[in-house]
């Protein structure tokens, strides 16, 4: 278990009336690849979570290898996984990638990728969005561009509560257990009998692996088929974590604030992978600002390009959302049968899977550029992953 690094009593002194140029509330994924990008801004960026940086993690930790070498955070990969492996009650199927996945170290990661921003930090609870910034449970802070990088939530929104089992959210958890850092692939299994709508997984992470279950229906408990899934992979778990994700689109911009992450829904429906649209959304966000901080154009216009950006992705996602509606209800037989079927097609789907949020776009030929344009990936004109095994 992470030990609590989050300052507690008369270390939390007052913030009242701190002014930033940029505030971005929220310091995992989403966040840090906001102030990652806005590093060399010349603007005074501040930084806000609840806890410390890498202190807590609720995700599964997997991410497509290129992704993290974009980043710069490859140190952070604990083993590379390059096949999947869907299982169901009738049958297995093996499938090599045209990209590998890559297991990572929650907290490295994390410090690499502050690492490579010059944003200030500081932990406070962000509780609303006021007229000059948020309030937080040590004061006010102020800024005119704020970005609201803090989860599912959406905490700096101003359309309600937005809570489950009503709102579109899944769930997911799973156990650690020690592991030998053998095998090569991220295994899924999709099985009525573990959960009704949704799946397992088994992630090898060097010297663990990552068992887990999440639910499309928010309804549905997960706790109980984890522990089921651990026991009979023969885990002895060692402890638990997860979290609420989205499965469906949200405006990424209101009149006055940035949405990156979860908070937007930029969490792919079916996979529930949200890390890489993380890091993706969080640089189109920051490319935004950086024109607003440039002159190039106003904050109006920043809100209503990165808004129209996101939802230009909507095809990809309501893709997604349909088979997360479809796979469930199919047969088990002839989900298997569709599985083994689409063998010939790997290739060619995990790479338009990728290219919706393509690496490239981390790494923008030169210098700035607006999140409306970026290049495309595929597996022909990216080796990312495999330069990095020989």
């Amino acid at each position: 278990m992470t030990a609590r690094r989050t300052a507690r009593g008369a270390q939390r002194t007052s913030l009242e009336g701190e002014r930033a140029d940029v505030l971005v509330c929220g310091a995992s994924f989403a966040g840090l690849a906001v102030a990652r990008e806005l590093a060399g801004s010349g603007a005074d960026v501040l930084l806000v979570d609840r806890y410390e940086v890498g202190e807590r993690a609720t995700s599964a930790c997997a991410a497509p290898t290129p992704w993290l070498h974009a980043m710069g955070v490859q140190d952070a990969i604990r083993q590379e996984l390059g096949c999947m492996r869907f299982t169901t009650p009738h049958g297995s199927v093996r499938l090599r990638l045209p990209w590998s996945w890559s297991a990572f170290d929650y907290p490295r990661l994390c410090g690499l990728l502050r690492d490579q921003g010059d944003a200030r930090f500081a932990t406070a609870k962000v509780e609303r969005r006021t007229d000059e910034g948020v309030l937080t449970d040590r004061g006010e802070l102020r800024a005119p561009l704020v970005v609201d990088a803090l989860g599912w939530r959406r905490v700096l929104g101003d359309g309600g509560p937005y809570q489950p089992p009503e709102a579109p959210l899944s769930r997911g958890l799973e156990v650690h257990a020690a592991h030998d850092g053998s095998g090569d692939e991220l295994h899924c299994w999709v099985e009525r009998g573990l959960v009704r709508r949704g799946y397992g997984w088994s992630v090898p992470a060097g010297d663990e692996v990552r068992v887990g279950v999440g639910s499309y229906e928010p309804r549905d408990g997960v706790k109980v088929p984890t522990v089921a899934l651990a026991e009979r992979e023969g885990r002895a778990r060692q402890h638990f974590q997860g979290n609420w994700f989205p499965h469906r689109l949200r405006a990424a911009a209101d009149a006055r604030t940035f949405f990156a992450g979860d908070s937007a829904g930029h969490c792919f429906p079916l996979s529930g992978e949200g890390i890489r649209t993380a890091f993706y959304f969080g640089i189109a966000a920051a490319r935004e600002i950086r024109a607003v901080l440039e002159g190039a154009q106003d904050r109006d216009a920043a809100l209503a390009r990165y808004r129209a950006f996101s939802a230009a992705h909507a095809p990809a996602f309501d893709r997604a959302l349909r088979l997360q509606r479809l796979v469930p209800a199919l047969p088990p037989r002839l989900l298997t049968a569709a599985l083994h079927g689409f063998r010939p097609f790997t290739g060619r789907a995990f790479g338009w899977y990728l290219d919706q949020a393509s690496p490239d776009f981390a790494i923008p030929s030169g210098g700035w550029r607006s999140a409306s344009t970026s290049t495309a990936w595929s597996p022909s004109s990216s080796r990312t992953g495999a330069a990095a095994r020989s």
